[in-house]
């Protein structure tokens, strides 16, 4: 095996923006998409690679952001820097590598990702630091083919295809606008030259920042390989900026789940009906019918049915109950119990098993 495919790997997310555009006092990197924070789904495209450490970089409202990941990082290896001044790109890239370990002999090699693709697949990030390996090269920019490119960094090239610098929207030439190939602002560097090179970028642009795609430019001057790794799908790797975007990366997230789970041998009688949030946990042969909502940890057993009509959150359905017309929090629902229609239970009320149950259920002793 080749020695570039055992360097070590590490990362770095770019989570400081404000996030104007979504109009909001919350971290955009907190805006929750299917039960799970917009910076999570980022994190989770790490899965396919043997990262080491992953140095998130917090900006506006960064003590909530910190809370909120340390919360739900598991055993992810996450430390947090912040960037005090929102300077762009390149500088928040530099404060990110403060938070990685410094004492790694051997080279190693750097991801760095923006904290607003909830869409990335981690086969298309374990494809990167492949071909990134596979290359030998200094920086790895994932791009994408773009029908309209407006607004995205333009990938220009220059003899042999070899690319030259990235240019952003705001400074291109009016023959860059038309390039298709666009920055996603994903990248793979080694870690022994995206030090250097960042030190070597400058402000001057449209607007005032350091921008991290100029990078590219900086490295390929010194004579080291960029290469690119077209995205097979340019959806996944989307910005989200707005509540519009939000909305549409949700109803994606959402067909990707509920697919994933009538592979696994879940009925879902109309899919665009129903609404399972990521952190949900169902068994085999469970029925969801449609206006069926499934939010927090809820976890439903072989063979019950939820539905229709029936919203649930952190509750525990055993394994053949049938749950119609119900809303419920926090609750227990016990092996082959019948709740509802026009169910109500609350936190810390528990069906017992067999039970059957009418409306406006308040507990093991209300009246049927």
């Amino acid at each position: 095996m080749d020695e570039s495919q055992d360097r070590p790997l590490s990362a770095i997310v770019l989570a400081a923006g404000h996030g104007t555009r979504m109009r909001s006092e919350r971290p955009k990197p907190l805006h929750v998409l299917v039960g799970k924070p917009m910076v999570v789904w980022v994190l989770d495209a790490l899965a396919d690679c043997d990262v080491e450490r992953v140095s998130v970089v917090v900006g506006h409202g960064a003590e909530a952001v910190t809370k909120r990941l340390v919360e739900d990082a598991g055993d992810r290896p996450l430390e947090f820097v912040e960037q005090t001044e929102q300077r762009g790109t390149g500088d928040a890239t530099a404060v990110g590598l403060g938070g990685l370990p410094e004492d790694w002999d051997e080279p190693h090699d750097v991801l760095v990702l923006t904290g607003d693709t909830p869409l990335l697949r981690p086969s298309t990030i374990a494809s990167l630091v492949q071909h990134h390996r596979e290359t030998d090269a200094a920086c790895t920019v994932l791009t994408a083919r773009m029908a309209d490119p407006t607004g995205y960094g333009r990938i220009v090239r220059g003899r042999d295809d070899r690319v030259e610098r990235i240019v952003e929207q705001a400074d291109t030439t009016a023959a860059e606008a038309e390039i298709d190939e666009i920055n996603t602002g994903i990248f793979c560097f080694r870690r022994s030259l995206l030090s250097p090179a960042l030190r070597r970028i400058r402000p001057d642009n449209a607007q005032g920042e350091l921008y991290l795609t100029d990078v590219v430019a900086v490295l390929a001057d010194a004579g080291h390989k960029v290469t690119t790794l077209v995205a097979d799908d340019p959806d996944e790797t989307h910005g989200i900026n707005d509540r519009v975007q939000l909305a549409g990366a949700e109803a994606e997230l959402r067909q990707r789940i509920n697919r994933g789970w009538m592979r696994a041998g879940v009925t879902l009688v109309d899919p665009d009906q129903t609404y399972v949030d990521a952190t949900v946990d169902l068994g085999r042969d469970v029925t969801l019918y449609p206006g069926t909502m499934l939010r927090g940890t809820c976890t439903v057993g072989e063979g019950a049915s939820i539905g229709p009509g029936a919203h649930l959150i952190d509750t525990v359905v055993g394994a053949r109950a049938r749950v119609s017309q119900t809303v419920a929090e926090r609750a227990r629902i016990g092996v082959d119990a019948v709740v509802g229609p026009w169910a109500a239970l609350g936190p810390g009320d528990d069906v017992p098993s067999g039970h059957v149950t009418g409306p406006h259920y308040a507990g093991p002793g209300a009246p049927r």
